[in-house]
């Protein structure tokens, strides 16, 4: 009987917790609602979500807008079924969690450093959100 239990809970974990992280939240709570509930956070959040990755993930349908950069500490305490790292970073300075949970890393390439035209930015943004998509929900799906 599905939807009977309460979602496992998923944490994504990034450094800047501006992009990444906060494209793969977005995605989990809307494609995976009812079996995962997703939050992010970040070992060093910038001062607010990126502009370029509200616009990227508001094409496919989904409003990340109201996201707020998180400082992993104010989450390590949360009970989480698992964590996962989406960049390289996060995973080597990844906090030690006063519970036991599983740890994966499935890394992508940071938008935030895009140089070039809005276009040009744009493009990438649109890459890392469709590999996003294709390589981590299918992830959390098998679980």
């Amino acid at each position: 009987m599905t939807g009977s239990r309460a979602p496992k809970r998923v944490l994504v974990l990034c450094t800047g917790n501006s992009c990444r992280s906060q494209m793969a939240e977005g995605f989990i709570n809307h494609l995976l609602r009812g079996e995962w509930e997703a939050r992010s956070a970040g070992t060093a959040p910038a001062s607010r979500v990126h502009p370029l990755a509200v616009a990227v993930m508001a094409e496919v349908g989904i409003d990340i807008s109201g996201g707020k950069p998180t400082r992993v500490e104010e989450v390590l305490d949360e009970p989480w079924d698992l964590v996962i790292t989406v960049c390289d970073a996060a995973k080597e300075t990844c906090p030690v969690f006063p519970r036991p949970v599983e740890q994966i890393h499935i890394g992508f390439p940071d938008p935030a450093e895009a140089t070039g035209t809005r276009a040009e930015r744009l493009t990438l943004f649109r890459r890392v959100r469709d590999e996003i998509r294709e390589r981590l929900i299918p992830e959390l799906e098998q679980r």
